[in-house]
């Protein structure tokens, strides 16, 4: 490809100050939150409209070049990493709060649109956007889209998949599509759920319409305090197995704690081995009826310190605690890997002791912090990448813990995707039958494979050679699937 003619192919589309050709500009998107892997793209376009993102597409295509798709950079499984001979196409600039229907309770925004910006400006009219990624403050809606992100909140009001009613999107060759409706249901395949978690590797977002919820009228949350972490790991299962669906249930160990508390101040207390944050929420009935509840099963799981927030600055507080985990962690530590695996809630006690356990075996301090509620875990590895060996050990302390999540019945992620960071993971969790349906899927909406290629779903012979599928004669059932 000549650069200079390709570069004067999309300025046809696209004002030529938009597009970034040099290496300073170029630098700062070399990759996402997951900075263990950095690649510089070889062009940098910053699309304003619907139209430039299309003439984007359809040139990119054309010429065979990749397209990776980048929206606050937040991400941390190395999903918006570049491609070295491609295209990041940053949607920063979509960043228009389109539409807000108060009857309805919906938003139509455009990807670039924060997560927290949403409930900001729906405030006034007593609504918000349930899920609340700890990012929430910098993310943006697109991002949320490709990783299906969840939040502390999303053990009652689900993930992205579950507040999103419908996205349009530009495909491969720039045609521009809508899935989902405002209605209730659609007709045909539901393909908005599709879409919603694929990690940009079926197409580019450009609006999305989200659902919106009234804010309760009343919310509580009690802080619990345990000397032993698989006390309180029992703890979050007996809540649920009780009936109870907290708006959140969040747990944090001694490491995280101690971080956390030095840096928010938010009250924590630092002799306890393990804290849960569990809220309630609803009528000023239901709140009271549940609190109770929710106490009872504390105290008899072994808590040994209860506090109820005592108004909305306090209980605002103690979430700014958990919310500020990783840049708290970041303050005791040159570096640190967040990880994100999900287990059955049941057996949260039996993984996190293990996860201890391996902690002793890669010489490494972990700090847990995670949605407990869901069995969302997010352990933060403790590293330093400037003594020999140890980022290694940390990638494979992290590879660890996610080949335990499947071994006990769940799965490699919960919000932050596969990416790069995981593809290898992909591999311990789905067979080869199920990897060529998937390999299917992608082929279906871009046949030539130009949407950030190599992420997300691996090719089978990469699984063979990880030696967790065994492909027969070494074969691929489709030998065009290599190229994804």
């Amino acid at each position: 490809m000549n650069i200079d003619s390709f570069i004067e192919t999309l300025a046809l589309g696209v004002a030529r100050e938009r597009i970034l050709s040099s290496d300073a500009a170029r630098a700062p998107y070399e990759c996402d939150g997951l900075t263990m892997f950095r690649v510089r793209p070889k062009l940098v376009v910053l699309p304003e409209t619907t139209k430039e993102v299309s003439h984007v597409l359809k040139t990119c295509k054309a010429a065979g070049v990749p397209v990776v798709a980048r929206g606050a950079g937040t991400g941390l499984s190395g999903g918006a990493t570049p491609h070295a001979d491609g295209v990041l196409l940053v949607m920063a600039k979509f960043n228009r709060i389109v539409a807000v229907d108060p009857l309805a309770r919906t938003a139509r925004v455009e990807p670039g649109v924060r997560n927290l910006a949403i409930s900001e400006a729906v405030a006034p009219l007593g609504l918000y956007y349930a899920p609340d990624p700890s990012s929430q403050i910098a993310c943006s809606i697109g991002g949320n889209i490709a990783e299906n992100s969840g939040g502390v909140h999303c053990l009652k009001y689900g993930l992205t998949v579950h507040n999103v009613l419908a996205v349009t999107v530009a495909l491969d060759d720039g045609e521009v599509v809508t899935f989902g409706s405002d209605a209730p249901d659609s007709p045909g395949l539901d393909l908005l759920a599709l879409i919603i978690g694929s990690e940009g590797l079926l197409a580019i977002v450009l609006e999305v319409t989200v659902r919106l919820l009234p804010k309760p009228e009343e919310t509580k949350v009690v802080m619990a305090s345990f000397d032993d972490i698989e006390k309180a790991g029992a703890a979050v299962s007996a809540i649920i197995a009780r009936g109870i669906i907290p708006a959140g249930l969040e747990m944090m160990d001694k490491p995280a704690l101690a971080a956390v508390e030095d840096f928010v101040k938010a009250g924590y207390p630092l002799d306890a081995e393990a804290l849960l944050l569990c809220e309630v929420d609803g009528s000023v009935d239901e709140v009271a009826d549940e609190l109770a509840k929710v106490e009872q099963v504390l105290r008899d799981g072994g808590a040994t310190e209860l506090r109820i927030a005592r108004d909305d600055a306090e209980r605002l507080l103690f979430w700014k605690g958990r919310k500020s985990a990783f840049p708290a962690v970041g303050r005791i530590s040159p570096d640190y890997y967040c990880m994100d695996g999900t287990i059955p809630r049941k057996h949260l006690a039996k993984v996190l002791k293990r996860m201890a356990e391996m902690s002793t075996e890669y010489g490494l301090r972990c700090a847990n912090v995670f949605h407990a509620g869901d069995g969302n875990l997010h352990p933060l590895i403790l590293f330093d990448a400037n003594v020999p060996g140890e980022l290694e050990r940390a990638e494979a302390f992290g590879a660890a813990i996610l080949e335990l999540s499947v071994e006990v019945g769940g799965t490699i992620t919960g919000e932050h995707g596969v990416g790069l960071e995981k593809i290898d993971q992909m591999c311990a969790q789905f067979s080869s039958a199920e990897l060529a349906q998937f390999h299917a899927l992608k082929a279906a909406f871009d046949e030539t494979g130009i949407l950030n290629p190599g992420k997300a779903v691996p090719t089978l012979n990469r699984c063979a050679e990880f030696g967790h599928l065994h492909v027969h004669h070494g074969e691929l059932p489709h030998p065009e699937l290599e190229r994804f």
